[in-house]
C-alpha cells in the first residue's frame, strides 16, 4: 500500500479532534497534552547557542554526529547496561521519526506487527506507512497493563515480524518487569521477531526499576531501541532522537534518512553531545522526576475521592490511566462532556487502541494548581451527572 492510500486510511488522532474542540471553549483546564511543562534547563539552551556561535550549523553525516553516537553508547554502557558500538546508532528527528525508519529497514508489505492496546497512537499508522499490518495485542487492567507472552502467542501467525513494546508506557504509565521481558525474550528468539522498543519515558520512574530488552542476553540481533530527548529533558521542540539498531537494520535507515531529511540540526546534535553524561543534566532530570512523583501523588489522591474513576497508580512516565466503567458512558462520550460541561480535557481511552477503552489518560505534566483546579471541576461535573 502506497504512503497516499494509508493516508486516505488513517483517521485523524482522537486526541486532536478534542483538542480542537477545546480551543472555542474558555477558561478550559488541560489534562490532555503529552508534555512537560518545564522550560528546556538552562545550560542546555546555552550549550545550543554556543554551537550556532561555533558554526555548527550545516550538514552533519546522514546517520548524526559521531561525538553525539559516541555520548549515546557510553550512556546505553552506564544506564541501560547495554554494549553497543557507534556503527548501531542513529540519530533521528524524535521519535516517531525514528518508528518509521526502523519499520521501513524490515517490514514488506502485507508483514504483522504486533502493538499494545492500549498504545501511544503513533504505533498504527507508522506499521501502515511501512506497508504493514498493525495487530493490536491487549495490555489488561487485571494485568497491571503489561504483556501477556500467552495472548502474544495467539496473535502470532506466519507473517508476523515484529512487536512493539513501550516500557514505560504511554498512556498507562506502567513498566515491564525484568522477569517479563525475559519471556518476551525467549518469544522473541523463538519465533525470529525484532522487537522495536520505545523507551522515551525511561528516566521518568517512581517505583521499580527500567530495564532494557537490549540488556538481556541473545537480543542483540532481536531489538531495536528508540529513545527521544523530548522528555527525558524537556525538548520536545528540539525534534532530536536516536535508534539503535543492528547494522543490517540501520544501513538502510541512513538511506532513507539521506533522500528524505538528509540530517537532523547540526547545533541541536553538538548541544545534546555537550550536554550528555554530564551531572548538570543529571540534577535536572532528578529535579523533573521528583516534581513529577509529587504532581502523580497528588493526582492519584484527588482520583480516589471520585467513585466513578478507578485507578492503578502508574509507576513511571507522566500520564494516570483510570478506569471510568461506573460511569455508563464510553469514553469518547465522556470526554466530549467533561470538555463541554466542566471545561476540562482528559484524552478518550479508545484513541490508544480498543483494549483502552472505558479508560482516560489524564497527564500530570502540567502544575499543582491545575490538577487541583481539574480535579475540582471533575468532582463537580460527577456530583450532578
Amino acid at each position: 500500500m502506497s504512503i497516499h492510500d494509508s493516508l486516505c486510511e488513517i483517521s485523524s488522532s482522537g486526541i486532536r479532534e478534542l483538542f480542537d474542540l477545546a480551543q472555542d471553549i474558555e477558561d478550559v483546564v488541560s489534562f490532555g497534552i503529552g508534555e512537560p511543562d518545564f522550560d528546556t534547563p538552562e545550560f542546555i539552551k546555552k550549550a545550543a547557542k554556543r554551537a550556532l556561535d561555533e558554526g555548527h550549523t550545516h550538514y552533519t553525516p546522514n546517520i548524526g554526529r559521531d561525538d553525539l553516537r559516541e555520548e549515546i553508547v557510553k550512556k546505553l554502557k552506564q544506564e541501560n547496561n547495554v554494549e553497543t558500538d557507534k556503527e548501531n546508532v542513529m540519530i533521528t528527528i524524535g521519535a516517531n521519526q525514528a518508528f518509521i525508519l526502523s519499520l521501513s529497514s524490515f517490514v514488506k508489505d502485507g508483514d504483522e506487527v504486533l502493538i499494545p492496546s492500549p498504545g501511544f497512537v503513533s504505533y498504527g499508522p507508522c506499521v501502515k506507512f511501512s506497508g504493514g499490518t498493525p495487530v493490536e495485542y491487549p495490555l489488561k487492567g487485571e494485568n497491571n497493563f503489561r504483556p501477556k507472552i500467552e495472548d502474544l502467542e495467539e496473535l502470532t501467525t506466519e507473517d508476523t515480524r515484529a512487536i512493539f513494546l513501550n516500557t514505560p508506557s504511554n498512556p498507562t504509565g506502567y513498566i515491564i518487569r525484568r522477569k517479563e521481558l525475559e519471556k518476551i525474550a525467549d518469544y522473541l528468539i523463538e519465533n525470529d521477531l525484532i522487537a522495536l522498543v520505545d523507551e522515551v519515558y525511561e528516566n521518568i520512574v517512581y517505583e521499580n526499576r527500567h530495564t532494557s530488552l537490549a540488556s538481556l542476553n541473545g537480543m542483540s540481533n532481536h531489538v531495536i531501541t528508540i529513545n527521544s530527548f523530548s522528555k527525558t529533558y524537556a525538548m520536545t521542540g528540539w525534534r532530536l532522537g536516536y535508534v539503535v539498531a543492528p547494522e543490517d537494520k540501520i544501513d538502510p535507515m541512513v538511506k532513507l534518512q539521506m533522500f528524505t531529511c538528509a540530517c537532523p540540526p547540526n547545533f541541536t546534535q553538538k548541544a545534546a553531545a555537550d550536554i550528555m553524561n554530564t551531572e548538570k543534566a543529571e540534577k535536572a532530570v532528578e529535579k523533573m522526576v521528583e516534581a513529577y512523583r509529587k504532581r502523580r501523588d497528588l493526582l492519584c489522591d484527588r482520583i480516589k475521592e471520585i467513585p466513578e474513576m478507578r485507578l492503578k497508580k502508574p509507576e513511571g512516565a507522566f500520564y494516570a490511566f483510570p478506569n471510568i466503567e461506573k460511569t455508563g458512558m464510553n469514553s469518547k462520550e465522556l470526554s466530549r462532556r467533561l470538555i463541554e460541561d466542566a471545561k476540562v480535557v482528559c484524552v478518550p481511552g479508545e484513541s490508544f487502541g480498543k483494549y483502552g477503552e472505558n479508560h482516560l489518560r489524564l497527564s500530570y505534566a502540567t502544575g499543582r494548581e491545575t490538577i487541583n483546579e481539574g480535579m475540582n471541576r471533575l468532582e463537580n461535573f460527577f456530583k450532578k451527572v
